[in-house]
């Protein structure tokens, strides 16, 4: 409590100059924003991701930021910017995407994905308003994930001009176009335009703030790897009275199969699954400890009588990896139901990382347990010889996948980020990972920078879902986050 008292002053002195000029401008912030959100950004759409880095370029410049584009064949451009600093004493490199997951328009509750809408606490659409409540939310694609960050970064440039704030550090911006379809070219951006990306540090203005509401800062993230699942029955699909108790059922085949891959309690038990887990040093055990148990809070909103887990914490079962089941198809359901044995069926499955576990390494254990199982496995569409001769085929189809890293919270760097945060937010929740997943294994082996998360986007934000939403405070917050590390010592 002492500590948080004594940071309090500091916190007012150094956030009020932008907190005054945020709440002079909302109206323009907002309007700059939703112009922002208004242009698609679904993942290979190619024409609406250009126009994006284009009105990104747009607005660095107007903020005299010396802007450009990093380009490969096959990929949208990288928006890069630029502000030398007399006298810097470090390079500070922020990271967000442009770019944004698809989107079923009918089941947002705006009805357009793109059309930007502020919803009030009562559900009602705002429109033309000139106070903006704190807890209203910004619907639309990207509008958190991860728009957000770029508008935040420009604001706070606004504001510290205006308030004769100088900055610290040379400062760079490195916005992404394909971040959401797996950064296919991201190393070969960054391998390309090496010399013009070294920094002190990548700050990864990316993810939710904690479900308490407080800042965190997280010193990495979990990687990703994931795969499609295929299970075989019949030829054709069958008539279910004529050919059921006879005909294989590829739907209860592959509910069992993944049924077996975790105990009751949701513990992975495909063999050597959490084998090679890099232990937490003692600093990074401290943080969790320090971090607020809001498992209950949390079911409550999400009406779940129970969690997975074992009675673990969520912030401690970050340090695991994980196996998810991200979609399930087969034949079909509701007014596309039909009496049929379906053909095959499909899972889609996702494992996140942590520190020490290879994301190829992960999926080779998926597959020995797919085998233990009595499963013929293959990567290749089975042709009719193999289909007779084996009872069970399962084939999976590797996706996309890079490793977990994991920053040290005692840098220098790592101890100046939390100040700089701190110094405008107040004391911080601090966490060794994120439970996301983000590209910082290119940066961290190409690029051998120290990398750090400091998201804004409110952890409530239906990220990747339907109804993706911003709440204002949020932006708000962000916008005095960015600013203190716009201008960290």
């Amino acid at each position: 409590m002492k500590l948080l008292l004594a940071l309090l002053p500091l916190c007012v002195l150094s956030a009020q100059p932008v907190r005054d000029w945020r709440k002079a401008n909302e109206a323009e912030i907002i309007r700059e924003f939703t112009t922002l959100l208004s242009i698609p950004n679904i993942a290979r759409d190619t024409p609406n991701l250009n126009r994006n880095a284009a009105l990104i370029s747009k607005m660095l410049q107007s903020r005299e930021v010396a802007t450009r584009l990093l380009e490969v064949d096959g990929a949208p451009p990288v928006v890069f910017g630029e502000i030398k600093t007399p006298d810097a004493m470090r390079t500070i490199i922020f990271y967000a995407h442009y770019d944004g997951q698809p989107v079923e328009p009918k089941e947002w509750i705006t009805g357009d994905p793109f059309m930007p809408t502020i919803v009030n606490i009562n559900g009602d659409n705002v429109h033309n308003s000139d106070h903006y409540d704190p807890e209203w939310r910004l619907y639309a694609r990207s509008a958190s994930d991860d728009k957000a960050p770029i508008i935040a970064l420009t604001a706070a440039l606004d504001a510290l001009r205006a308030s004769k704030i100088p900055l610290k550090s040379n400062i760079k911006f490195f916005f992404e176009g394909e971040e959401e379809s797996g950064s296919p070219h991201l190393e070969a951006i960054v391998r390309k335009y090496k010399d013009l990306l070294n920094g002190d540090v990548w700050l990864f203005c990316d993810g939710p703030v904690h479900q308490s509401r407080r800042q965190q800062i997280a010193f990495g993230a979990r990687g990703v790897t994931e795969f499609q699942l295929i299970v075989y029955g019949p030829k054709r699909e069958l008539h279910s009275g004529h050919y059921g108790n006879w005909a294989p059922n590829p739907a209860m085949m592959l509910a069992q199969l993944l049924a077996s891959m975790k105990d009751a309690e949701g513990r992975v038990i495909v063999k050597d699954f959490y084998s090679g887990i890099e232990p937490y040093s003692e600093t990074e055990r401290h943080a969790i400890a320090e971090s607020p148990d809001f498992g209950g809070e949390l079911k409550k909103e999400l009406l779940l009588a129970r969690a997975d887990g074992g009675g673990e914490r969520l912030d401690d079962l970050l340090g695991k990896p994980s196996l998810n089941i991200r979609g399930l198809q087969s034949a079909g359901v509701g007014p596309q139901s039909r009496n049929v044995i379906p053909s095959t069926a499909t899972a889609s499955i996702d494992i996140r990382l942590v520190k020490g576990i290879d994301h190829k390494t992960a999926v080779d254990r998926v597959i020995a347990h797919i085998r233990q199982q009595g499963y013929f496995f293959t990567e290749a569409e089975p042709d009719a010889d193999m289909r007779l001769s084996h009872a069970r085929i399962a084939r999976l189809v590797r996706g996309h996948g890079y490793n977990a890293v994991r920053t040290p919270m005692d840098l220098d760097v790592s101890r100046r980020v939390i100040r700089a945060v701190e110094l405008a937010r107040g004391p911080v929740i601090k966490l060794p990972t994120l439970g996301g997943s983000l590209p910082l294994p290119v940066f961290e082996e190409v690029l051998k920078t120290p990398v750090i998360v400091v998201p804004i986007a409110n952890h409530d934000n239906n990220q990747h879902g339907h109804n993706e939403n911003m709440r204002l405070q949020n932006l708000w917050d962000g916008i005095e986050t960015m600013a203190a590390l716009l201008t960290m010592q």
